[in-house]
């Protein structure tokens, strides 16, 4: 029955006839055509740099104003950037986390013998005192904006304050920003200063999740080397195909994203308006690709969505967000229409 609702890790990966996912955030567009472009002829297979290889941690600093080749770190995906950031910190800190969160947020926080302390946000903002109450006790704040689970994206007024009293407080601010390029409503505003780590990878811009390719960049040069050690200790080098790839989709037009930009804000629309229609009360998504309704019983609709229907949703509790459900639109706007009807059928039944 539906106690056996976990984690997502029952669902990630599921596939079928018939099954469609809400579950996942993967991006099903196809990746930039120019990232195939070395396959044929490409043969170094040798070990690679602990940091990263040079090629690509230069063209990265290309996008950060003042940055160097050597303030990168290329990682197994944003996840082990995100990992290696807190395993540096000194057991038992705490880190601020801004509720509802990413569903591994809390866990690789514990699993570096910190402890999670968590901020308000109403409607998916956060609540600047309540924050600035809290940090107080704190070490780190980990930001997500655009946010995963959901879609909203923190106003600049917000971040430029959180950039200050972070600094005043000399609080590491790590600022997670994997969905930096899909952002509906404006430019992304990217967090600076000394104590800022930018967490990104190439999994969502150019849909290349499976390469697990991401990347850390500090201006604290003492940063980037108690990461650069620890990784030599536990994963050593990202893969190097990998990175070369994820080379030749830093030379990929600015018209990739935005041509992408566009059919995400469409299924966006689809998702939000068709949830909407169906009674939901849900968060309007300003970036990424999640939505987060309401939904009563939320185990019970989960489970039977899943069994009777085959359709796959997360359930919000994963994400410190219990009376709700996450539903991912990364998929093509037939398979969202088919799977808005399916959820119509089960909310029926419940």
């Amino acid at each position: 029955m539906e106690d056996r609702l976990s984690s997502p890790s029952m669902f990630i990966g599921v596939q079928g006839k018939g099954i469609i996912s809400f579950g996942s955030g993967q991006p099903d567009l196809p990746p930039p055509r120019q990232v195939y472009s070395i396959l044929p002829t490409y043969r170094a297979f040798k070990y690679g740099l602990v940091q990263g290889q040079e090629n690509l941690r230069k063209a990265l600093s290309k996008g950060y104003k003042g940055s160097k080749a050597s303030n990168f770190v290329i990682t197994n995906g944003a996840s082990e950037a995100l990992d290696l950031s807190f395993r540096v910190m000194k057991p038992r800190d705490k880190v601020l986390i801004h509720a509802p969160y990413y569903y591994t947020y809390p866990h690789l926080v514990a699993k570096a013998f910190l402890t999670p302390v968590f901020t308000e946000t109403h409607e998916g903002k956060i609540v600047l005192e309540d924050f600035d109450k809290k940090v107080r006790e704190c070490k780190a704040v980990l930001i997500n904006s655009p946010s995963n689970p959901t879609g909203r994206i923190q106003d600049i007024k917000t971040l430029k304050e959180i950039e200050k009293i972070t600094t005043d407080l000399n609080v590491t601010l790590i600022s997670d920003e994997v969905y930096k390029d899909l952002i509906y409503e404006r430019e992304n505003y990217m967090l600076s200063g000394s104590h800022v780590v930018t967490i990104n990878s190439f999994s969502k811009t150019f849909s290349m999740c499976g390469f697990r390719v991401g990347y850390l960049y500090s201006n604290d040069p003492s940063f980037v080397e108690r990461i650069v050690n620890l990784k030599t200790y536990t994963s050593m080098n990202t893969n190097i195909l990998a990175q070369e790839m994820a080379y030749e989709a830093t030379k990929v037009p600015k018209k990739y994203s935005s041509s992408q930009l566009k059919i995400w804000k469409e299924r966006r629309n689809l998702i939000y308006n068709g949830l909407t229609e169906l009674g939901l009360d849900l968060w309007k998504p300003e970036g990424a690709f999640y939505v987060l309704p309401k939904i009563k019983e939320p185990r019970k609709f989960v489970w039977k969505l899943f069994k009777k229907y085959k359709t796959i949703t997360y359930l919000g509790e994963w994400f410190g967000a219990p009376n709700r459900v996450r539903f991912s639109y990364a998929l093509d706007a037939s398979k969202i229409e088919e799977g808005l009807k399916r959820v119509r059928k089960c909310l029926k039944e419940l």
